[in-house]
């Protein structure tokens, strides 16, 4: 039984529009799942599911020849005298695939379902080929309210949900197991302590083998690894470059280069300082989260608070754009979503920490904000960790 994932509710209208469907994200975030969920609610019979991991599927886009391709196809089962429907998992293996959709969009009317695990490469691949004629949608570790669905759990909190004690009490020991071991649905999915690290480090592996070895094509595989690690240690900072540099001992350019690949592949996230362009603040330094907080615990050793705080970022990330405020004083707002309204992660708030953020909101001229609390407490214009 597949379980339900939020991004459904975006893709279920468009699934009979022309235009192709885009899905990518980090490995193992459930990309394949979401293709075989479409590839169930398409009730024609002339479809087909080809996953590209597979070398011997390349093989069907290897020729030039459209009407080679086509014959390929048609080979499978495919009837272009009628709507086909295509699903290609992992399209990144095959580099002309974005031209081959274009061709069938255009004289075939096909309708494409593709995922692929780097928009590091997708975006490059997709922007000038598919303009006009692809939705893409990001998939990424399962969010909170996710995860209680994985759970069989029937809660349905938000932020402006009250929030008993006791269903404080009924979520937390949830919310526990989500920051000690993510959203990975694969690690979700698993009883055992033991099945979910093993899992967890199977997802590091293959990523650093995929991603990296194959994919990447780096002279030195072992220095982003390097980076990896010291990035993990240093989430919810900011990231010095010159530092870095010094660090792993290669130039500011090289750091700049494995930063944006590992963005692109969705390993990290760095997160822009906010201005409205008159301030004098920090501008320049983004800060850094990883992609899922169980990830984190298993490749770092960090605080609490330095967890919680990605694991709202996780869940921050799924609502729109999100920025960070730092002043030179070091006064600062975690998270500022939409440039409307802010976050601060408090593992226990305090009535200080409200006011202090209710006089920086208003001084940067923000609509609203909110603490959110991990442990329970009754202060104004906070949230819990699980309503985010």
């Amino acid at each position: 039984m597949i379980k339900w994932r939020a991004i459904f509710d975006k893709i279920e209208p468009l699934i009979l529009s022309p235009e192709a469907i885009v899905i990518t994200g980090m490995r193992r975030t459930g990309k394949a799942t979401v293709l075989k969920w479409a590839y169930e609610k398409i009730e024609h019979k002339n479809k087909i599911f080809i996953d590209l991991e597979n070398p011997i599927n390349r093989k069907i886009f290897s020729s030039e020849n459209y009407y080679e391709i086509k014959r390929n196809l048609e080979f499978m089962g495919l009837n272009f005298t009628e709507r086909a429907f295509i699903f290609i998992d992992e399209i990144q293996f095959v580099k002309t695939i974005p031209s081959v959709v274009k061709y069938f969009i255009d004289n075939y009317n096909a309708k494409f379902f593709l995922t692929g695990s780097a928009s590091f490469y997708l975006k490059n691949l997709f922007t000038e080929s598919l303009s006009g004629r692809k939705y893409i949608f990001e998939l990424f570790p399962l969010s909170f309210k996710e995860f209680l669905h994985f759970k069989d759990k029937n809660f349905d909190i938000n932020e402006n949900s009250p929030v008993s004690q006791s269903t404080y009490s009924l979520l937390m020991p949830l919310y526990e197991e989500y920051l000690e071991f993510g959203g990975f649905p694969g690690v979700v999915l698993k009883e055992s302590i033991e099945e979910k690290q093993k899992v967890l480090d199977d997802i590091f592996s293959s990523f650093y083998q995929l991603e990296i070895i194959q994919l990447g094509d780096f002279k030195r595989n072992e220095t982003i690894r390097d980076m990896m690690l010291l990035l993990a240690q240093r989430v919810g900072t900011k990231i010095e470059i010159g530092k870095l540099s010094s660090e792993l001992g290669v130039s500011h350019i090289t750091v700049k280069e494995y930063l944006s690949f590992l963005e692109g592949t969705y390993f990290i996230k760095l997160l822009k300082p906010f201005s409205r362009g008159k301030d004098i603040e920090i501008r320049k330094m983004p800060k850094v989260y990883l992609c899922d907080c169980g990830l984190l615990n298993r490749i770092s050793k960090l605080e609490k608070g330095r967890i919680f705080e990605n694991a709202i970022f996780q869940n921050l990330r799924l609502k729109g754009e999100l920025n960070y405020y730092q002043r030179k004083s070091g006064v600062e707002i975690d998270f500022i979503l939409n440039k409307e309204k802010g976050y601060e992660t408090k593992l226990k708030p305090y009535a200080s920490d409200v006011s202090r953020l209710k006089k920086l909101v208003h001084d940067i001229g923000l609509k609203e904000f909110r603490i959110v609390s991990k442990e329970y407490t009754s202060l104004e214009n906070t949230v819990f960790c699980f309503q985010i």
